[in-house]
């Protein structure tokens, strides 16, 4: 790319960090809580560890609110491979994320703000470190998957690049940015001028890919929330459908705590011999995060299925609640094992999103993990983060014809993900697709992808995905950069 037309694009995408555009209505339609000053206690050691999230209860089950706002952007680097570049970054990096933080405080009521990596980074900034550890050997190892695999030299990273998906489409982008900055607020003037911000004083050291914007809501006190008030207002097929407290476009709560990965459960060192973090690994309190965006059918998802088969397709097939229920027990004894999954599928003929997941996302039996904690049979092990956009598919981007680019508004959600490693996250995300770790596919009655016996996953449709290494606080800003 010219250097002229580089520049061009830059600026824009400089001017969109913090623009609202049609997200703007939700800062004047959402309704929040009241907060404080923030606390100045110290944060966690984990990037992706909340500190402060309110819980709440409906139809008494306990569900984590997140922010209400929600901003990813991606990027690649442009600065010189360098020892001497490197730590400058380095240094440069966590002075405006300190400062960052100390002018805003934490969310929901300031800014947070999560920096991951992807391979790209480690490949090309850091081909081998001052003791000369090459890479990929410098990163965390995946004991579990290094064994399943048998690879020759004994050995499956925990950050591994994103593959596709038997139900993903043709034209599916599998990204390579080096990195990416997720910023979380209830306030949007806050969170965007932040990023503004942030992204400003490091002008020349990010060339921006991607501009991701969006928000989540549920009205959990009775109001109406969000996503019904701006996928109306965005004139988005099927909107008016979307019950006026639902969470997400799809309707169902999705953050119930029980279905929710608990405190570290997803960092590297958690899960005793899950990778080779435990006790002293550099990444130690750290995750990989999966980010994929991806388009929902909400005309076709409301007028295909009757509530209770909206029901059987997100959760399970047996279940019976009563109309309008959008927040569903997801406990420890909610959990089905595979062999019971295939039965209920076997015998209604459909397979429920979630009881999909349950076999690989789900812990099998009770242990305790490397800090001293029991974890309980049936504990949920990913975290989630994401969220509800208009953007089709990104509120800005650098390549729009690569990304199919469209500014006609467009349901669907950012996905965001945390996991121990990337094959943790592959595991789960085959299970959506009915293929196990144990050699085990759902039966005919699935119908294979986009079939509508293989619950809402016929209703979505992936464009981009990457995975990226979150490391621990202390790391965040150019990891291993010191060690070169």
């Amino acid at each position: 790319m010219r250097s002229t037309r580089r520049d061009f694009l830059q600026r824009a995408g400089a001017l969109a960090l913090g623009a609202p555009g049609i997200y703007g209505i939700a800062e004047a339609l959402a309704a929040r809580p009241a907060y404080g000053a923030a606390a100045a206690g110290r944060l966690p050691a984990e990037q992706h560890v909340a500190g402060s999230l309110r819980l709440v209860r409906d139809n008494g089950i306990e569900v984590v609110v997140p922010p209400l706002h929600h901003q990813v952007v991606t990027a690649r680097l442009r600065i010189d491979p360098t020892r001497a570049a490197l730590r400058s970054a380095r240094s440069e990096l966590e002075s405006a994320l300190l400062q960052l933080e100390r002018r805003y405080g934490p969310a929901p009521g300031g800014v947070d703000v999560l920096v991951a990596w992807g391979l790209s980074y480690f490949l090309n900034y850091l081909p081998s470190l001052a003791d000369a550890t090459a890479f990929p050997r410098y990163l965390p190892i995946d004991l579990r998957a290094s064994a399943d695999r048998a690879s020759a030299d004994g050995s499956v990273f925990a950050l591994e690049d994103a593959i596709t998906f038997p139900s993903d489409p043709p034209e599916l982008v599998l990204e390579q940015n080096d990195v990416v900055f997720l910023f979380q607020s209830d306030h949007l003037e806050q969170l965007s001028a932040g990023a503004q911000s942030l992204l400003r004083r490091l002008d020349g050291m990010f060339e921006l890919t991607s501009i991701r914007k969006g928000f989540v809501g549920g009205g959990f006190g009775g109001g109406k929330s969000l996503p019904k008030r701006m996928a109306i207002a965005a004139g988005v097929p099927g909107a008016a459908s979307i019950p006026d407290t639902a969470e997400l476009f799809l309707g169902f709560t999705s953050t119930q705590r029980a279905s929710l990965g608990a405190g570290r459960i997803v960092n590297f060192e958690t899960i005793p011999g899950l990778t080779d973090q435990w006790p002293n690994g550099y990444f130690r309190n750290g995750t990989i995060m999966h980010l994929s965006h991806i388009y929902e059918d909400l005309e076709r998802w409301y007028s295909q299925f009757t509530f209770s088969e909206r029901v059987h397709r997100t959760f399970r097939p047996s279940l019976d609640v009563k109309p309008g229920t959008l927040t569903v027990r997801e406990g420890p004894r909610d959990v089905l094992s595979l062999k019971r999954l295939v039965h209920e599928g076997s015998t209604h003929a459909v397979a429920g999103h979630s009881a999909s997941l349950q076999p690989t996302n789900r812990v099998q039996r009770s242990f305790v993990d490397n800090y001293g904690l029991r974890v309980k049979k049936g504990a949920a092990i990913m975290q989630r983060a994401d969220f509800n956009t208009l953007d089709n598919p990104f509120f800005w981007t650098a390549e729009a014809a690569l990304d199919r680019y469209d500014d006609k508004p467009a349901a669907g959600v950012h996905f965001i993900a945390f996991s121990p490693t990337s094959d943790s996250f592959a595991r789960i995300r085959l299970a959506m697709d009915g293929h196990y770790p144990n050699a085990t596919t759902l039966p005919t009655w699935w119908g294979g992808p986009h079939q509508s016996g293989e619950g809402f996953n016929s209703m979505l449709r992936t464009t981009h995905r990457q995975n990226f290494i979150v490391p621990p606080r202390r790391r965040r800003s150019f990891p291993l950069a010191e060690r070169v």
